[in-house]
């Protein structure tokens, strides 16, 4: 056997080798030129149970003096390279034993805080370590960085949903029959309005090129720029996997939309005669949570242009006029709304931002807006730092919205809530464009959320929720207590910011568990329904401007064992809604009797609330679960919409339907009912929506009523989950004073690149870079005016070094909301200068579930790994202890033999 441990100890490994020549081993092995790192074999590392009970104990975990080099001539950038690397471990530790199954909930907690604290002390170490000749961030490297967040260009360009496919030439289903509609075109102070009717093309065929060119006639003769074009959407071939191979599908047809063509000069917008009531069901489908609108033709025996399905659309049914994907990433709906322009409101919570709308926290609220045609034109967010849900939406006469729910966390700066962790109420009002107009946080010791949000007559904005504890200016009375608020805006002058005072609070319910489920409003009377210590009460409150709303009357309908899921109040009847398993609610006349199960049911009470010979109840359902998820009412007729009946053994993967009915709320009568299924046979409706004279002849072409949106608010406030306060800071790469960006009301995507200028002393180049919008876009509703956005770019300006972006603290951290990273932005490597390298390890990482807890493990080795290269980085050029000159004769004999001795070893 040949030892090669001389060749070995020659190479920089470990030799036995000895000898009595003039050479020995002791004189030949090298010197260490690192010393060892807490990750070799060789290294002492403290078990996990040790670190995370000197964690736990408070001890800090970063050491310098704990981080012991073996080569006294080494560097201080290892010792705290090894510092930082046994702090890191620190915190894998802790992840590591909040992933134990049977932690209690006591040392959760514990650790929770502890990872929070140290992840902290983690950032600002990086941030202040006196490195010479390497740079750690605590974020990414990046040569150029962009903001994930997008601010829609103005475009005057709108493209409809696709009305043809196949053959332009061919004539367009959607034309056919009687197709008659009015083009509302304002300039300046007047509005011209030109009416189309294809019955004038005379036995011309319909086809794309052919009505278009009858449109633009008619528009030019009456003067208008504004024009109606067509717009393909070129078909893309597909793969599919089978049996392991890929196999490619042909092409499908074209796909082809109106394109509306207009000009900043002219507001456009649609109408028809003979209109139809629609009715907007928003549901989950399938079993990847996706989400989607379905619209529906409420009078479909009388309507004058029957609905008919439109290209592309799945699982159509008999009276439905459009089906539009929501955007990625929302969790559920809870509430929706019409407004007076005939839009769709919906109030969502988000996990993670959709498209150009990244959110700040773990999860967000957003207000979305679709079009009567089922197009998204436009996704608020609230901007909440940590979590947010939202619960209820209210339009009132002049559009504007309110919404309300629940935050934990930041949201207005200054206010982080009475208790960290503990939910608040809160109440938000935006303009008929989306924007914000004033937010109200208010919340109890204990928990409480808003779970209802109305106008009332005078303008008030009533909420009602529950709360634990007492509310601000109401007293407590035991458990969960129901709780209605009231709120009067106000704007000075036309110029000056919105604002909201509470005008008072009641708190009311038993000493058990009570919430508020359905609230409404009619002239000065407020209606509530809800659960109290398990029975189901309707309370009316006399409704004052300025003044706290006072108690009137109650009724108590029995035992609940179900939900309330509406409450309207029409010609001098209070109307409540929902599911029970209760067969003798207190309510006079019983229409139908109970089926067994879970029912739906209807009752109509007195306007006063008052027992009377006019009451009447009625029970709707099978012998199975009947679930109602929402109902509104329309004309006197009561619309509902939930899954059909299922059995009691049904497993959860069995198909689910969703039905739509309509209900004559005095006889119980069901006289309109469809049913339909989702995706892989999944659907779950969440809410729906009313409006009259929404659906007509216009839904067959795509085109919306109301104004076309050619412009929106540059904002960053408004286009963005930003909030006013939010900031981060820019320090120079090579060290220095920290500047921060804040973000204030005016604030654009332009000046805000001045801003991150200025703070880097021109060390970074901040330019505003505009995007296409995908073509895929307007073929999935998800965007009405094929505008493309804008994002910022920044990079190192030329010939300088960079700089690092800093996230601001917990709450009011804007780098999150613009879709930044923090970190180093600029050359990783220079000539001159210490190489760059980042931690990638954000201050949002969490331990609170399973997901979270691997996610932030996956981090923190990612980071351990990043301190593990700034250390070899920092390895000399050569670390062989040769002396210069010639190799002596002996050695290179000797080395010329062990090299044929291992070529023979080799074959």
């Amino acid at each position: 056997m040949i030892d090669n441990s001389y060749l070995l100890g020659l190479f920089g490994g470990t030799s036995t080798f000895s000898s009595g020549g003039a050479l020995g081993a002791s004189a030949l092995a090298p010197k260490k030129a690192q010393p060892t790192p807490p990750w070799s074999s060789g290294a002492v590392v403290p078990e996990a149970d040790t670190l995370v009970r000197s964690a736990l104990g408070g001890r800090r975990l970063i050491d310098e003096n704990a981080a012991k080099l073996d080569v006294t001539s080494a560097s201080e950038d290892y010792r705290r390279l090894f510092a930082l690397y046994q702090g890191l471990e620190s915190l894998n530790a802790l992840a590591n034993r909040a992933g134990v199954k049977g932690v209690s909930s006591t040392e959760l907690s514990l650790i929770t805080k502890r990872f929070d604290q140290g992840l902290k002390e983690i950032s600002s170490y990086v941030a202040s370590a006196p490195l010479q000749d390497v740079r750690l961030v605590a974020g990414v490297t990046e040569s150029l960085s962009k903001t994930s967040a997008g601010v829609r260009r103005d475009s005057a360009i709108s493209i409809t949903s696709p009305i043809h496919e196949g053959d332009v030439a061919s004539p367009v289903t959607a034309f056919e029959g009687a197709v008659v509609f009015d083009i509302n075109v304002k300039r300046l102070n007047d509005t011209h309005t030109v009416r189309i009717d294809l019955s004038e093309m005379g036995t011309a065929p319909r086809t794309l090129g052919a009505v278009t060119a009858h449109i633009n006639d008619k528009l030019q003769a009456a003067g208008l720029e504004t024009r109606i074009g067509r717009e393909r959407q070129a078909a893309e071939v597909r793969t599919l996997q089978v049996g392991g191979r890929t196999v490619t599908l042909p092409a499908g047809p074209d796909l082809w939309s109106l394109a509306i063509r207009g000009v900043s000069t002219e507001a456009v917008s649609f109408s028809a005669p003979d209109p139809s009531d629609a009715v907007y069901v928003v549901q989950g489908t399938g079993t990847g949570g996706a989400h989607e609108v379905l619209k529906f033709q409420a009078d479909t025996a009388t309507a004058a242009t029957p609905a008919s399905a439109r290209i592309g659309e799945t699982q159509w049914i008999d009276g439905r006029v459009s089906q539009t994907p929501l955007p990625e990433g929302i969790k559920t709906v809870r509430a929706s709304a019409t407004g007076p322009d005939g839009a769709l409101w919906l109030v969502a919570d988000m996990e993670e931002g959709p498209g150009n709308l990244p959110i700040k926290g773990q999860s967000d609220v957003a207000l979305i807006k679709l079009d009567s045609a089922g197009r998204v034109v436009s996704t608020r967010a609230l901007g909440a730092a940590d979590q947010a849900s939202g619960y209820a939406l209210a339009v009132d006469d002049a559009g504007r919205v309110a919404v309300a729910g629940s935050v934990t966390g930041s949201l207005i700066p200054g206010q982080s809530g009475d208790v960290a962790g503990e939910l608040d109420s809160f109440v938000t009002m935006y303009d008929a464009n989306g924007q914000e107009l004033w937010t109200q946080r208010r919340g109890a010791r204990a928990a409480d959320e808003a779970t209802g949000v109305k106008f009332s007559a005078d303008g008030q904005v009533i909420v009602t929720g529950r709360a634990k504890s007492a509310m601000p200016g109401a007293a407590g009375i035991g458990g969960w207590d129901s709780y209605v608020q009231a709120f009067t805006s106000s704007q000075p002058y036309p110029t000056a910011a919105w604002t909201a005072t509470v005008d008072g609070t009641v708190q009311f319910g038993s000493t058990g568990d009570d919430a508020v489920q359905a609230t409404a409003v009619n002239g000065n009377s407020l209606y509530t329904a809800g659960e109290e210590d398990g029975r189901l009460i309707v309370r009316r409150f006399q409704l004052t401007a300025g003044g706290e709303p006072q108690l009137l009357s109650t009724r108590d309908l029995g035992v609940m064992n179900g939900s309330v899921k509406g409450l309207q109040v029409d010609q001098g009847q209070v109307i409540v809604a929902g599911v029970t398993r209760n067969a003798a609610l207190d309510v006079g006349t019983v229409n139908q009797a109970h089926n067994g199960g879970l029912d739906a049911f209807v009752a109509v009470l007195s306007e006063d609330l008052t027992a009377s010979g006019a009451e009447r109840l009625t029970y709707i359902g099978t012998e199975n679960e009947d679930a109602v998820s929402d109902v509104k009412l329309l004309d006197g007729k009561l619309w509902m919409t939930g899954t059909s009946a299922r059995s009691v053994t049904a497993e959860d993967d069995d198909p689910v339907q969703g039905y739509l009915s309509r209900v004559d709320p005095l006889t119980g009568v069901v006289e309109w009912s469809r049913s339909w299924a989702g995706q892989n046979e999944q659907a779950a409706p969440l809410t729906l929506a009313v409006a009259s004279g929404a659906s007509s002849v216009l839904d067959r072409l795509g085109l919306p009523s109301g104004e076309i949106v050619q412009s929106e608010s540059k904002k960053l406030v408004d286009a963005t989950a930003l909030r006013v306060g939010d900031r981060f800071s820019v320090v120079p790469a090579s060290g220095g004073r920290a500047v921060a960006v804040t973000i204030d009301a005016r604030d654009t995507l332009q000046t805000l690149a001045r801003k991150i200028e200025l703070a880097s002393g021109a060390r970074l180049k901040v330019t505003v870079a505009s995007e296409s919008a995908p073509a895929e876009n307007a073929r999935e509703g998800l965007n009405a005016v094929l505008a493309g956005v804008q994002r910022l770019s920044i990079t190192a300006r030329d010939g300088r070094e960079g700089a690092v972006l800093v996230s601001g603290e917990p709450g009011r951290d804007a780098l999150a909301g613009l879709g930044l990273s923090a970190g180093f932005i600029g050359p990783t490597a220079t000539k001159d200068g210490p190489r760059t390298f980042g931690l990638d390890l954000p201050q949002a990482l969490s331990l609170l579930t399973e997901e979270a807890r691997t996610a932030s493990g996956e981090r923190l080795q990612a980071a351990m790994k990043a301190v593990r290269d700034a250390y070899r980085s920092l390895a000399p050029a050569s670390t062989s202890n040769a002396t210069s000159g010639p190799v002596p004769a002996y050695l290179t004999a000797q080395l010329a033999n062990y090299q044929a001795a291992l070529a023979r070893l080799g074959g």
